[in-house]
């Protein structure tokens, strides 16, 4: 089995005025609706509620175009690749 390095993502959603009634009831009724290759890890809502913050995990950030696509009508989108500290700082050689 060959081994695909996937990679994580902070997803950050901007609700668009006046859609979190809208987001809420279309998540209840469809839940996320991610394609396959794309895993979901943990979310945070701003306490505002404008604001949602999820991390994902995917092959590459196109596997996310499908799923923006399906809330982009309630929703702005900035996709952010992330490492983890760890990794980051794995990654650095001292000086």
């Amino acid at each position: 089995m060959e081994y695909t390095r996937r990679m994580l993502f902070m997803v950050i959603e901007r609700f668009k005025p006046g859609c979190v009634p809208l987001i809420s009831e279309r998540f209840g009724r469809q839940g996320r609706m991610l394609p396959a290759g794309v895993v979901y890890h943990a979310s945070w809502v701003e306490a505002g509620g404008n604001r949602c913050f999820q991390v994902m995990e995917a092959a590459n950030a196109g596997l996310l175009t499908e799923w923006v696509g399906r809330w982009r009508d309630l929703v702005d989108f900035e996709i952010v690749p992330i490492v983890t500290s760890s990794d980051f700082w794995a990654g650095r050689q001292p000086g």
